[in-house]
């Protein structure tokens, strides 16, 4: 059977690192209030000239390097964001213009901090529905320009940045030890939408509006919500937690990273956590935790890798890859 596997994956950061001092003197906080919370140190802020199309590009780039192809060999480009740079067209096709691919086909994903997640499982099926054969994957966001920078509950938490994978159609035997994505698990819940969004748009307000969250509401709902759908992609895949070799959860909030963690039987030392140096860079935080574990040599071929994420929407989702 045909499965997708990756090929390279790459990441790119803003320049500017905004450390929890830096808040000292515009809201009410202390560095001391948000580590103890969220377990965030650093986050980078995207400049003027750093938009979500430009950080995609880079990190499109990097992955089209780690998998020694150019922006010919790709079929299709998959950009998961919430922070597009226009309304439309596209922020993925400006981002194929960009990269000088004048072929195949691109689009956007909207699925808040879950998109990367329902990207790669999109790309998969792409792949294996023959409609393309390389793949690459983006997410890509500038969460800064959705922020109240004077609501301490919220701007402290989100950064900038973006990470890629390159996947390709490779033959494999159907069987569990297959390298490539084995399985995929995808849920919403729109009952949620109140908890965490945003309170402008297009056809509502014609403004892009600010991020609004009830912080313990989302809290109260991730554990839960996050456990249901990784039980169901292990079952999908006939394996359990002490298969894992790596777990890349969406670096939210370390309390429930390390919630989640535990609730499923995941040994904290195969958990990647990254949510100290990037803050929650929704769409473009697995796949720039990713970026790191890979780097740094704990992610290496063969292991059993397990992704997962959860956003506004409610949205939240699962895929299991084998490196």
């Amino acid at each position: 059977m045909i499965r997708s596997v990756v090929r390279g994956n790459g990441a790119a950061l803003p320049r500017r690192i905004m450390k929890n001092a830096d808040f000292e003197g515009m809201v009410e906080t202390s560095d001391e209030w948000i580590v103890q919370r969220t377990g965030i140190r650093q986050r980078h802020v995207a400049a003027d000239d750093e938009t979500t199309a430009s950080l995609g590009e880079a990190a499109a780039r990097a992955a089209l390097d780690s998998a020694g192809m150019t922006p010919a060999d790709i079929d299709l480009i998959i950009l998961a964001t919430s922070t597009p740079n226009n309304t439309f067209p596209a922020t993925a096709v400006e981002i194929q213009n960009r990269l000088g691919m004048h072929h195949g086909f691109a689009f956007d994903m909207q699925a808040v901090c879950s998109g990367f997640v329902y990207a790669v499982a999109t790309a998969d099926l792409y792949i294996r529905g023959g409609l393309a054969r390389r793949v690459l994957v983006i997410g890509s966001e500038t969460f800064s320009r959705i922020l109240d920078w004077n609501d301490r509950s919220t701007c402290v938490l989100f950064g900038d940045g973006a990470g890629a994978l390159v996947l390709e159609a490779q033959e494999g035997a159907g069987a569990i030890t297959d390298r490539g994505v084995l399985a995929a698990s995808l849920r919403s819940d729109g009952a949620h939408k109140d908890k965490l969004f945003v309170d402008g748009g297009a056809s509502t307000t014609g403004t892009v509006g600010h991020l609004r969250m009830e912080g313990r509401e989302v809290f109260k709902h991730a554990v839960g919500m996050i456990t249901d759908v990784i039980e169901a992609t292990f079952g999908e895949a006939g394996i359990t937690a002490q298969d894992l070799d790596w777990f890349v959860p969406h670096q939210a909030n370390k309390r429930i990273i390390d919630a989640s963690a535990r609730k499923l039987g995941i040994a904290e030392e195969k958990v990647v956590v990254t949510v100290d140096l990037h803050g929650n860079t929704s769409a473009a935080s697995v796949p720039l935790a990713l970026s790191v574990a890979v780097a740094d040599g704990r992610i290496k071929r063969g292991d059993l890798v397990l992704l997962e994420a959860m956003g506004g929407g409610f949205t939240w989702g699962a895929v299991l890859l084998r490196w």
